[in-house]
This record gives structure tokens, C-alpha cells and sequence, in this order.
């Protein structure tokens, strides 16, 4: 058997495992889905080239980290289209009338809060891990988790009344 059957092999039970949360963390930045799924294989790929660096204890944050990384370099090399209050061509709702969109109110939040609420809220990392895997301080993580927080209440009033 060659040292490579094993790395193949503990790798595909890895992304067996591990392929379709990162996708959905993926997917909560970037806000495509076809997109997420492309980043987390870019992601993948980078993760199979250092597997034989990595420690399996850390192989799952590591993995994380180059998700969230392809994410943002994805969407810093490609700004999305501006957001319009309301679509020419559609009639807009009545105030009383509207369901609760939380996936609009995630695109109102800029790519790194989007990304800090995926680890904090979605993938249920502390604020120290996530600001080691986002290279960032924990202040800062905490800080854009209370402006993600307080964009997500101000846009979802019906979200907040019912958290109560």
C-alpha cells in the first residue's frame, strides 16, 4: 500500500463529513449557493495540497478558515450588485403583508459580519476561535456581532418581537 491510499482515504472520509457544512457556512457569505458550492471545492482542493501539514485535531478549523478565506477574496475581487429597495417592475408589498426574509437581511450585512454570524451562530464557534480562524482580534468579532445583531433587529422587527 502507498503512503498515498491513506492520505486519500482519511481525506475523503473528511470531506464526506465535513463538505456540506462548510458549503452552508459558505453559502451564508457569499449568497449563492452554486457559488458556495465552487469555493468549498477551491477551499477543498487547497486543504488536499496541505493535508500532510495539517493535525487532524485542527484539520476541521483549518478547513473553515480557507472557506471563509475564498469567500471573502471572492467577493473582494468581485463586488456584488447594489441592492434596490424594491424592484422597478414589482408592485411593493403593504407593510402588514410581508414574511420574514432573513436571507434578504443577511445580504444587507457586509461579507466579514455575514461571516462572523455563520461561525458564531451557524457553525456555534466561541469568539476566541472565531477571531483565530478569522485572524482578527476578539473585540472585533464581538463588536461585529453586535452590529450584525443590531442590523438583523432593526430589519426584521417581527424576527426580534418573536425572540423575545
Amino acid at each position: 500500500m502507498s503512503r498515498r491510499e491513506p492520505r486519500e482515504r482519511e481525506f475523503t472520509e473528511f470531506f464526506g463529513s465535513h463538505a456540506l457544512g462548510l458549503r452552508r457556512t459558505a453559502y451564508l457569505v457569499v449568497r449563492d449557493w452554486h457559488l458556495a458550492e465552487d469555493l468549498t471545492q477551491q477551499a477543498m482542493a487547497k486543504l488536499y495540497a496541505a493535508w500532510g501539514r495539517t493535525r487532524p485535531d485542527t484539520r476541521l478549523a483549518y478547513a473553515r478558515r480557507i472557506v471563509v478565506n475564498e469567500c471573502l477574496s471572492h467577493l473582494r475581487r468581485h463586488r456584488p450588485e447594489s441592492a434596490v429597495e424594491a424592484v422597478p417592475d414589482l408592485p411593493s408589498p403593504s407593510a402588514g403583508d410581508h414574511p420574514l426574509d432573513l436571507g434578504a437581511v443577511l445580504a444587507l450585512l457586509p461579507a466579514r459580519q455575514r461571516a462572523i454570524v455563520a461561525l458564531r451562530f451557524l457553525d456555534d464557534l466561541s469568539v476566541e476561535e472565531v477571531g483565530r480562524l478569522l485572524g482578527v482580534a476578539d473585540g472585533t468579532v464581538k463588536s461585529q456581532t453586535s452590529r450584525a445583531l443590531d442590523t438583523l433587529r432593526r430589519h426584521l422587527p417581527d424576527l426580534a418581537e418573536e425572540l423575545r
